[in-house]
């Protein structure tokens, strides 16, 4: 994995941020003397300090002045203070990269100033185990340098695509909010299991599995889930006897309408 050519400064470290930061340290893209963190709760950044061995302070304006690129790990309604606080150190220099679902590449310029560079990115909760589905938008003024270092972010904590920045939303609500309907879908399956007369740790275990492993076939074969899905069914059997009960259920209905008010949602948050 190429190495990062710009110092990181991480505002807000929360779970994602300190994601981030750990997958960047354990993909050895940068060093933890070239990584600033800050945050408002002094234990988080304790126990952050202590397992990696970066910089931390609760002055958001030290993180700006210690790095080049300066990741915003916060909530939406947060975004707009914080640029706030830190604009008048901001540079031609900086790299500002948001993480804040809903919040457009415009109304960051808006604070920051339309000559910021700004990338805005999408990422989800998976990157915990670097397993992560991102996906990036550069703005206008950010350079080919910007999105690699962006793209080498994101790929030390799972996989990234670069879209257009009209895709975000969508984004949000497929691969942003997807992993909370996909542990519905353990958790419901495990509970069918249960029903059935299967012990609760082990209808969960091969719960887990049996969609790690569905969705991994997914990637490594290519092929279309319906054509996956038609190789396990067989006539009369007990496969087409159960897709029969989730196309009674409205399960494909349920899961796009899941996917299209988590947008929708992510367009609230960013005001339009």
């Amino acid at each position: 994995m190429a190495k990062l050519k710009r110092r990181l400064g991480v505002i807000g470290a929360g779970k994602m941020g300190s994601a981030l930061i750990r997958g960047i340290l354990k993909a050895g893209v940068l060093s933890p003397d070239k990584i600033t963190a800050s945050d408002v709760d002094p234990g988080l950044l304790s126990a952050l300090k202590q397992d990696t061995g970066i910089k931390t302070t609760s002055d958001n304006s030290i993180v700006v002045k210690s790095a080049e690129t300066i990741l915003l790990a916060l909530k939406p309604d947060m975004i707009r203070s914080v640029l706030q606080e830190v604009k008048g150190l901001l540079t031609q220099d900086h790299l500002i990269v948001s993480i804040a679902a809903g919040v457009p590449i415009k109304a960051i310029e808006e604070v920051a100033g339309a000559e910021a560079r700004i990338i805005r990115v999408m990422p989800n909760t998976p990157a915990l185990i670097g397993q992560g589905a991102a996906a990036f938008s550069p703005g206008k003024r950010a350079t080919k340098e910007d999105v690699e270092n962006v793209k080498t972010i994101l790929e030390a904590v799972g996989v990234a695509v670069e879209l257009s920045e009209k895709h975000l939303d969508a984004v949000t609500g497929l691969s942003g909010s997807g992993p909370a309907f996909v542990f519905m879908v353990i958790e419901a399956l495990a509970e069918g299991g249960v029903k059935m007369g299967l012990p609760n740790a082990v209808a969960m275990f091969l719960s887990a599995q049996t969609v790690a492993g569905a969705a991994k076939m997914v990637l490594e074969t290519k092929k279309h889930p319906g054509e996956l899905k038609d190789q396990v069914a067989s006539p009369g059997g007990t496969t087409i006897a159960g897709i029969s009960a989730l196309e009674r259920g409205g399960l494909r209905a349920t899961l796009i309408e899941a996917v299209e008010a988590a947008t929708k949602r992510s367009m609230e948050l960013g005001n339009r």
